[in-house]
């Protein structure tokens, strides 16, 4: 049988600070060692926020994980990118690259979880940073919302976060890690996004790339369910497709060991409908929301 096409791209970047260059112009003339700059550079921003999170604008990609997905919502692949080199400048023109090679072959749609606020910026700079030239993606012949970086174009750019806060309308506390664990699946395991520059200073790379595939992996169960939500999808048709992709990660599991340990803290998402004899939600009746008892014009 012919391998299904790729409809969607659903991805996560891992970053970490360009300490050469957060030396050089936070730190002009100072002489700072780029380790010593990173360090007093975080220490500045935790001393001024809630986090020692440093700005995109100062971070390299050091972990970019795929998976590719088909138009029926199944799973047919996931791939970290320039694995085990882990070049920045490869790894993003791998990602650019694949973008315009699979959209050329069907339509295609990027998915991520907040990726128009962090992950497609920082990708945008660094193929201006490596000279990487993006006219499909920037497309600046045809109309604005026409162009796949379009804020507004999920046809080109589905960010979840976006669907579940009406584009920033609301504030979506507990991100992917909460909406994940709603469909019980692990969410933040033992490494977290605060910790991934700490980890890339001890050389844990491999690290930094499975905490990527995991995020990767609530990222399209989010988006399976998203689909449930918004009428693409049957809620039977999404429980199938999910044990389908436990048992394909469970295949590989020898392979890549982080899936062992992700199906490890595996949850089971409790279906309410599944009660007595009901078996899916009721269908909407006139009615079901209460009835007018009294003229409240």
């Amino acid at each position: 049988m012919s391998k299904p096409s790729v409809r969607y791209l659903v991805f996560d970047v891992e970053s970490v600070a360009d300490a050469e260059l957060v030396s050089r112009l936070r730190y002009p003339g100072q002489g700072l060692e780029p380790g010593e700059a990173v360090k007093r550079y975080r220490a500045e921003l935790l001393a001024k926020n809630d986090t020692d999170f440093i700005p995109y604008t100062y971070q390299l990609p050091i972990s970019i994980v795929v998976a590719k997905v088909a138009a029926d919502f199944r799973l047919i692949d996931l791939v970290a990118l320039d694995e085990p080199q882990f070049r920045s400048h490869v790894m993003t023109a791998h990602f650019w690259q694949g973008w315009e090679g699979y959209r050329k072959k069907a339509p295609l749609t990027i998915v991520s979880f907040n990726g128009r606020t962090f992950d497609v910026p920082l990708l945008e700079l660094a193929a201006f940073r490596f000279g990487l030239p993006l006219p499909g993606w920037f497309n600046s012949n045809c109309k604005t919302y026409e162009q796949p970086r379009n804020r507004y174009n999920a046809d080109a750019h589905l960010d979840l976060q976006d669907v579940l806060t009406n584009f920033g309308a609301s504030r979506f506390s507990g991100g992917l890690n909460l909406a994940a664990n709603l469909l019980g699946k692990p969410g933040k395991m033992d490494v977290q996004g605060y910790m991934v520059q700490d980890i890339y200073n001890e050389g844990r790379l491999a690290e930094i790339n499975d905490y990527c595939r995991c995020d990767v992996l609530d990222t399209y169960f989010v988006f399976l369910r998203c689909n449930v939500m918004q009428g693409q999808l049957k809620l039977e048709e999404e429980q199938k497709i999910i044990a389908e992709t436990k048992a394909w990660l469970q295949e590989r599991s020898a392979v890549t060991p982080v899936y062992a340990e992700y199906l490890s803290r595996w949850g089971t998402w409790r279906n309410p409908w599944e009660v007595e004899t009901a078996t899916a939600p009721p269908a909407a009746a006139e009615g079901d929301i209460g009835h007018e008892t009294a003229n409240t014009a």
